[in-house]
């Protein structure tokens, strides 16, 4: 019988957002459900919007006690004081990030629906690994990650594990028990009240 607790959440912003109202939209969902971690998530590469963006939402998840991290941008996150970095490029810098930002930094790696991937990034010290997109769509090569995985993982793999991308409420009730986050995006901003909605993927894991 599975015995693990019910997973934590794990918010993944917008790629574009307004500085002028996400960051009292995120404050309003962090009041009002408990999440694990933030990771700031933006399409951008322009320094000084990330730099802001990431010190706006830092003020915001540090007075709650709740993990900041960046995609990808190593140095910045080290810079702005954030507490990690969310990586994309499966296992192949898991290493070298763990040795730049420290043993106490969340070192984070998507790896897709690659299991050899996922158990690379473990190997290589990653606190968490993530899977996704977590449904079939027409984006990609249209390749999706299955519930077995998350089963297998759940099985074998002590290094934690997140479901994300393409999450409704009956995929969250099938997976809530083999997964240890769920990572939410899209999925509640793009909701016309993202606090309801994810209150309702939350009623879903039970």
């Amino acid at each position: 019988m599975d015995t693990r607790d019910a997973p934590q959440l794990y918010l993944i912003t917008p790629p574009e957002i307004e500085l002028g109202t996400f960051p009292d939209l995120l404050a309003r969902v962090l009041d009002s459900h408990a999440i694990a971690c933030v990771r700031l998530s933006l399409a951008t590469r322009d320094e000084d919007r990330l730099s802001r963006a990431a010190d706006a939402l830092r003020e915001i998840t540090h007075a709650r006690d709740v993990a900041l991290v960046i995609s990808e941008h190593v140095k910045l996150s080290e810079r702005l004081g954030l507490d990690g970095v969310h990586l994309t490029d499966a296992a192949h810098s898991v290493r070298a990030t763990r040795k730049a930002l420290g043993e106490d930094a969340i070192v984070g790696c998507y790896c897709g629906t690659s299991r050899h991937d996922g158990m690379s990034a473990g190997e290589a010290g990653a606190d968490y690994v993530s899977f996704g997109p977590v449904a079939a769509s027409n984006l990609g090569d249209g390749s999706f990650a299955e519930l077995d995985l998350f089963q297998w993982w759940s099985e074998v793999i002590e290094v934690p594990v997140i479901a994300e991308g393409g999450l409704d409420t009956g995929l969250v009730a099938q997976l809530a028990p083999y997964t240890d986050f769920f990572g939410f995006g899209d999925e509640i901003w793009r909701a016309e009240n993202p606090v309801d909605t994810l209150g309702a993927l939350i009623a879903a894991m039970r």
